[in-house]
């Protein structure tokens, strides 16, 4: 059994559903009332500690998770200077980073001894407008700020993580061909690879991570459309499966979910077409034993289940309401 917490912004609740690994059913267990418009949301790496942006309100929330039950208990929050669009606990647990859509800003939180935030921000470094993802990678060295629309960029640093300070790579910048808007990014999990959506161009771009140095050399980039779609679209997030087989994005405009397998020693994408969703499907989720996958439709209210075929392609199982603006889907494994 797998647990699900999905962040509802216009609801200002947690929903918090219970999904069955075997056969992809979801029981909803209960909600956790959070004022304030909860949106990103993270877990620790320990799954005792869990986060959630208040977009609303420019605050952060931290929770401790009832080891049984899964159930979320507040444990404080902490103001902000502006709403956060993505938030992620480094791997020690130790560090929460935050990306700034308005603000154009990168933050790192200490996390104090009883898992909440620990007051100002260890960092909080200006940037370009428009920042929207940062998540260190498997080493806990690095860390990439990309940035959509008319900024275009990825920043890269270096991520200390005793003192959760950031530093520039070099370079510090990379900009990708105009148009592209590199929004959200998933790490191969042999380390070498790093997948980008791009919001405006409406592709998916493939990076090679050099390990020694954190810096980033794109090499593919393909499409999240079919050839004939000739419509307005815009990329959400991106997901990877557990292994490290399959990639997906979420189209908001085709309202789908691109797929492509992944060749594990070129890194390279081939599409594997898109399976119709819900409308504006923005927040998704991949389950842990990478059988399942949950999205939200952002214009209905709605969930939808999928199951993932060996094949890396997606079959409809159920579709249910769920509640008013479902922002973050995150599927954890019980401890």
């Amino acid at each position: 059994m797998q647990r699900v917490y999905i962040t509802l912004q216009d609801d200002h609740k947690i929903a918090i559903y219970n999904l069955n690994s075997d056969i992809g059913a979801l029981t909803h267990q209960e909600d956790i009332a959070t004022p304030g418009g909860p949106a990103p949301f993270a877990v620790s790496p320990d799954k005792t500690r869990a986060y959630t942006g208040l977009r609303d309100a420019n605050k952060m929330a931290s929770f401790d998770i009832d080891a049984t039950t899964g159930a979320l208990k507040p444990i404080g929050t902490v103001d902000l200077e502006s709403d956060p669009c993505y938030i992620s606990v480094d791997n020690t647990g130790r560090h929460l980073l935050s990306a700034y859509y308005g603000a154009g800003h990168i933050a790192v939180h200490p996390i104090d001894e009883q898992g909440a935030l620990g007051g100002a921000p260890t960092e909080w470094i200006a940037t370009r407008h428009r920042a929207h993802c940062a998540q260190t990678d498997s080493t806990n060295s690095y860390t990439f700020l990309p940035h959509v629309d008319d900024s275009n960029a990825i920043y890269q640093y270096k991520f200390d993580d005793q003192t959760g300070k950031l530093t520039p790579n070099t370079p510090a910048v990379i900009e990708p061909p105009a148009g592209h808007g590199p929004r959200h990014y998933a790490y191969h999990p042999n380390g070498k690879f790093v997948y980008f959506d791009n919001e405006q161009a409406s592709s998916v771009t493939a990076y090679k991570l050099d390990s020694a140095t954190g810096t980033l050399e794109a090499f593919q980039t393909l499409s999240t459309l079919p050839d004939d779609f000739t419509g307005e679209n815009s990329n959400a997030q991106i997901h990877m499966s557990p292994d490290g087989k399959y990639l997906y994005a979420a189209n908001r405009g085709h309202n789908s979910i691109a797929m492509y397998s992944i060749n594990d020693s070129s890194g390279e994408l081939t599409s594997l077409g898109n399976q119709p969703s819900l409308g504006t499907p923005r927040a998704f989720g991949i389950d842990p034993t990478g059988k399942f996958m949950l999205v939200g439709g952002l214009d209905s209210g709605d969930l939808a289940t999928y199951k993932i075929n060996p094949t890396g392609t997606l079959t409809h199982l159920k579709t249910q309401p769920i509640g008013n603006l479902p922002m973050w889907i995150h599927i954890t494994a019980p401890v």
